[in-house]
């Protein structure tokens, strides 16, 4: 007789958040590329023009910045519960993928409480523990945590519903 395996499905997509769209960032670069030249041009015109150059490389590392912080905005988690496994994905700003399988009744989740000294939220069993939505604000990391609780609590209502 094989183990019951409860029809139950979740999924959780988790992506650092980007409060500046790719409109707001032109936008940006081009209101900031004006004040630049503006400014440059103003001393120049007083005989500093080496000053103008700094400019320009006060927006390269504008740029660069920005650059950066979108491409880290490309990472995610995926958590999915479904069948008999928690299997939690993790793709990298680069495309690296790794995967972490737990088996969902016996997970523990281990919710944030700044009060207690815990700000991570982990996923543990049997010896293991993962920290996950390291790039969440302390907020969704607690939503998050508490939404995984409840799904837990539900596969395991679905399993127990499967036995009797």
């Amino acid at each position: 007789m094989s183990d019951p395996v409860p029809d139950f499905r979740y999924e959780a997509l988790l992506r650092p958040h980007r409060s500046l769209s790719r409109q707001g960032f032109l936008l940006l670069m081009l209101g900031a590329s004006l004040a630049s030249f503006a400014a440059g041009l103003a001393f120049a015109l007083q005989g500093a023009w080496p000053v103008f150059g700094f400019f320009g490389l006060d927006l390269l590392l504008l740029y660069l910045a920005f650059r950066w912080s979108y491409r880290s905005g490309r990472q995610l988690e995926r958590i999915e519960i479904s069948g008999d496994r928690l299997l939690v994905t993790r793709i990298s700003p680069r495309g690296r993928q790794q995967s972490f399988d737990f088996q969902p009744y016996w997970v523990r989740v281990g919710v944030p409480d700044p009060a207690r000294g815990r700000h991570a939220l982990t996923l543990s069993s049997h010896g293991r523990s993962l920290a996950i939505g390291g790039f969440l604000a302390p907020e969704e990391r607690v939503r998050i945590g508490e939404a995984l609780e409840d799904a837990l609590r539900r596969y395991r209502a679905s399993l127990a519903g499967q036995l009797t």
